[in-house]
């Protein structure tokens, strides 16, 4: 999906969106993943780091996403691995190729993505928020998926998929992060804090914001296999107008899973991306010079005194 949001953006922001690796091939389509630009110049290992992530650290609708400003503020190079509505399994499955890049970076921050991404024993999922039914084939879209168990299904059952699909999630996330060996720094960037109460009335109230269907139980299940965990909580700028980069005037853009955009309302908004830059700097800092990377034995197995710390900024 994050290619496919430059032809429909073209007019408000270009992606500059470019191949790393002809062998990296997107899960989804089968095709060359391609990532959100500019290309870096040259990686040495241990000379940039990447961020890894959904639609938020991809940066749609953001002309300078933050890893691009952190790239600027730390003076080190980054690779943006965002792709647009993935979950944790698009990068632990099939990810030979892509894990040498990301084993060779000086540190990797790795956003909180959606739980609407992962199968269950309805839906098989390649980590995207495409679904196949299992009993006949069908692909249908996950937030379709649920609206028909909500319809068809009472309390009890519905809890039972949710339940399956939400330790799928626990177990990619752990599965990738633990084939991740630099520095991990656990990111939750969102409109709302983990805790949330899902209620059956519909899809919203059922997924909550951002990412959908994640609680704080299932954070605390995949925060002790990282070094760090940053939250950023804010509202700044949403909603914020789009423009159009060649006219400078207001423009309504359509995408093709039924988007129709005259304001962002639901990525992250420019103001936003600096909160975000401004809650991981000071971390990410610490894994630049040697003395950061000495402590991060003691951090990553002192789990009691981690669990207590954390980076917030609620906007």
């Amino acid at each position: 999906m994050a290619e496919g949001y430059t032809n429909q953006d073209w007019k408000v922001i270009d992606y500059q969106m470019y191949c790393l690796d002809p062998e990296i091939i997107d899960r989804q389509t089968n095709t060359q993943l391609l990532f959100r630009g500019p290309k870096p110049q040259k990686l040495e290992e241990g000379k940039y780091f990447v961020s890894i992530g959904a639609a938020q650290t991809f940066g749609r609708f953001c002309e300078e996403p933050y890893p691009t400003l952190l790239q600027k503020r730390l003076g080190i190079q980054t690779v943006n691995l965002g792709r647009g509505g993935a979950g944790p399994s698009f990068f632990s499955k099939d990810n030979d190729k892509l894990l040498k890049y990301i084993n060779s970076a000086r540190f990797a921050i790795i956003q909180i993505m959606s739980g609407r991404s992962e199968s269950n024993s309805l839906f098989t999922s390649k980590g995207l928020g495409f679904y196949t039914r299992v009993s006949d084939g069908t692909p249908i879209g996950c937030d379709d998926a649920f609206r028909e168990l909500l319809k068809q299904h009472d309390k009890d059952y519905i809890k039972t998929i949710i339940t399956e699909t939400r330790n799928n999630w626990v177990d990619n996330y752990r599965e990738l992060l633990e084939e991740i060996t630099p520095p991990k720094i656990l990111f939750w960037f969102s409109t709302r804090k983990p805790h949330y109460k899902e209620k059956y009335k519909d899809i919203h109230t059922l997924f909550g914001e951002f990412p959908q269907l994640v609680n704080t139980h299932m954070i605390n299940l995949i925060r002790k296999h990282c070094d760090e965990y940053v939250e950023c909580v804010s509202r700044k700028g949403i909603p914020h107008t789009l423009i159009n980069r060649f006219t400078g005037k207001p423009i309504t853009i359509e995408d093709p899973w039924g988007g129709v955009w005259d304001k962002n309302w639901y990525y992250p908004s420019p103001q936003m991306h600096v909160a975000a830059a401004n809650t991981l700097e000071k971390v990410c800092k610490r894994y630049l010079h040697p003395i950061g990377l000495q402590k991060r034995s003691s951090v990553s197995f002192s789990f009691s005194k981690w669990l207590y710390r954390k980076n917030t900024i609620i906007l």
